[in-house]
């Protein structure tokens, strides 16, 4: 049997397939720009990115279970 949180990790998970999906499907040429935009940024800025909208995911998670 799945844990609720398994569970709930596999419909994030889905969700950001889907809005990734959706991005590429409706807009490919802004996709292509924002990677070539993500090659040229400088790895330090690139984790601080990611690790303000992992800090932002957890938060709102959090909130969301509370």
């Amino acid at each position: 049997m799945r844990s609720i949180a398994f569970a709930d990790f596999l419909i994030g998970l889905g969700i950001l397939f889907m809005v990734e999906g959706i991005l590429f499907a409706a807009a490919p040429e802004w996709m292509r720009k924002a990677m070539k935009s993500a090659l040229a940024t400088p790895d330090n800025v690139l984790r601080g990115v990611g690790l303000g909208s992992a800090v932002v995911g957890l938060f709102l998670v959090w909130l969301v279970r509370h």
